[in-house]
């Protein structure tokens, strides 16, 4: 179980005020998440495949088009109006 001094060090961190009531319930509360995590540890997960996203998901990108108009060309440059 995660002691009172590093609930009250983790609350300091996170510029957090907690009563002792507060500090109690979170001693318990991180405890329990701690837990949790060194069950997950344990979990065999040498047969998943590792994914980035769960959805299947690609880019939606237009077809590039060559420009038509050689006029707007300056020294291999496209001329465009000045963004002020």
């Amino acid at each position: 179980m995660i002691t009172k001094e590093a609930v009250k060090h983790i609350a300091q961190l996170a510029r957090l005020g907690l009563s002792e009531k507060e500090i109690g319930k979170y001693q318990k509360e991180l405890s329990s998440i701690l837990d949790y995590v060194e069950k997950l540890k344990r979990v065999d997960v040498s047969g998943v495949e590792a994914t980035s996203h769960p959805l299947s998901m690609e880019n939606v990108m237009r077809k590039d088009e060559v420009l038509s108009s050689k006029k707007k060309l300056i020294e291999g440059y496209l001329k465009v109006k000045s963004i002020l």
